[in-house]
This record gives structure tokens, C-alpha cells and sequence, in this order.
């Protein structure tokens, strides 16, 4: 007897032994060991540690050197968690000092144009879980930016607008490419997708789920499709020992 035909007697129930078979199988698959409080708390805290003990050496002594390795410059007190940035594509990357970025992030350069593009990050900037920062030409993000999760900066769309040419597998077009610029403080939350040719101006919030396909002014809370200025925001104060104005775009 074939093994679906086996499972579908099984499930009929309509003998005695396929009866005796299914609730066999019901106790098998609901088995559960009994926990013991002290030891299962305790083997739950050294797995805990023991993953996190793990992470910390691949992190310290295998993933952010290979990934230091793809960059201009020594990208001071980097660093990665869960794992390592993919990058693809010709990419010249310079990152600042207390940089946080988080390895399920895809960096990618356009590989169609003529010059090499360059992502240009500023210091004490966070690249937070499934980012992806497709470098058309230049891409900066100032400093103290906070990408949140699942952002998508979209310097490029791979594809061209002419079905012809895209059934082809032919590269965007010039027009399609452009810069996109965060000044210092700019917060994208999550989920939101920057279009190619946008500036976002100091301090500017952007609400979580939004589309920008234009310039937004500094020190403005914007959300929506596409994105639109919703209210201004009060300027922050300077923190103690200067404005950190040592990235500009």
C-alpha cells in the first residue's frame, strides 16, 4: 500500500484498525515532555547565552572585519548585528564613526551606469532590519539618521519604463536614476520607501507605511502616498559639546 494511500485509509476511520492507527498517530504527534522548572529554566538561559556568546564572536572576529573589508575608510566602533550586509554590485561605501547596521540589510549599486556609485553614511547612524539601499548614484545619509525596518531607499529601479526593453533585460534608463540625500536627524520609521531624486531635510520625521517622491523641508513630520508635510516640528536643542557637524551631504 502506498504511503498516501496508507495516511487517507488512516484518516477515514471507517475500520477498526485505521481507527486505532489515527489515534496512535493523534498521541504521537501531541507527545509533550513534562517540564521541570529549575531544569528547563536553567537549560533555557545557557542556550540563550550560549546562541548570544556565538553571535558576539562571529560578529567580533569573522563578520564585521569581511564586512570593514568593503569599505573606504575604518568605519570607527562599528557594529553589525545578525550577521552580515549583503552587498551587491559596484559599491563604494564610507561609513562613519558608532555606526549601527544590522546584517539582514542589502546594499546594492546600480551596475549599468558609467561611474561607480557611492553610499556615504555619517556617524552614529542606525541601519536597522531588512533595509535595502539601492545606490543609483550617490545615496548619503547624514548623521544621527535612523532607518527603521524594512525601509527601501530607491536610487534606482532596475528595470525600464518600455515593456519592449524590459522584456529584453535591458537596464533602466538615466532619467530613472537619481541622488537621494538624508540630512543629519532624519528618522525614516518603518516601512517607508524613498524615491530616487529626493532630498529630506534636517530633523524631518517620516511616518511609518509612506511613499517620498519629492523633496521634504527640514524639521517637518510627512507621511502618506506619497508623502506630504502633516505638521512642523519644534527644532531639538544642541547637545552638550557641539551640534555633531562633522558629516554633511
Amino acid at each position: 500500500m502506498a504511503v498516501g494511500t496508507l495516511k487517507h485509509w488512516v484518516k477515514r476511520r471507517d475500520h477498526p484498525v485505521s481507527r486505532l492507527l489515527y489515534r496512535l498517530a493523534r498521541a504521537a504527534r501531541t507527545f509533550e515532555v513534562p517540564v521541570i522548572p529549575g531544569l528547563h529554566r536553567a537549560l533555557y538561559h545557557l542556550h540563550r547565552g550560549s546562541l548570544a556568546a556565538l553571535a558576539n564572536l562571529l560578529r567580533v572576529f569573522y563578520y564585521t572585519p569581511l564586512f570593514k573589508s568593503q569599505l573606504e575608510g575604518p568605519a570607527p566602533r562599528l557594529y553589525l548585528y545578525s550577521g552580515m550586509p549583503l552587498v551587491t554590485g559596484a559599491l563604494r561605501i564610507r561609513l562613519g564613526a558608532d555606526c549601527r547596521v544590522s546584517g539582514i540589510t542589502t546594499l546594492s549599486g546600480r551596475t549599468s551606469g558609467t561611474a561607480t556609485p557611492s553610499l556615504e553614511v555619517g556617524s552614529n547612524v542606525d541601519i536597522g532590519w531588512q533595509n535595502t539601499i539601492a545606490v543609483g548614484r550617490r545615496v548619503v545619509l547624514g548623521d544621527n539618521v535612523r532607518l527603521a525596518g524594512q525601509c527601501f531607499l530607491a536610487g534606482y529601479p532596475g528595470h525600464p519604463l518600455d515593456p519592449a526593453a524590459r522584456a529584453q533585460g535591458l537596464a533602466e534608463t538615466e532619467d530613472q536614476v537619481g541622488d537621494i540625500i538624508l540630512e543629519d536627524d532624519v528618522w525614516l520609521t518603518t516601512g517607508v520607501t524613498v524615491m530616487a531624486g529626493v532630498r529630506i531635510g534636517r530633523g524631518t520625521v517620516v511616518a511609518a507605511g509612506s511613499v517620498v517622491t519629492k523633496d521634504l523641508p527640514p524639521l517637518v513630520l510627512a507621511g502618506g502616498v506619497p508623502a506630504r508635510v502633516i505638521r512642523p516640528l519644534a527644532p531639538a536643542a544642541p547637545p552638550p559639546g557641539g551640534s555633531g557637524d562633522a558629516h554633511r551631504a
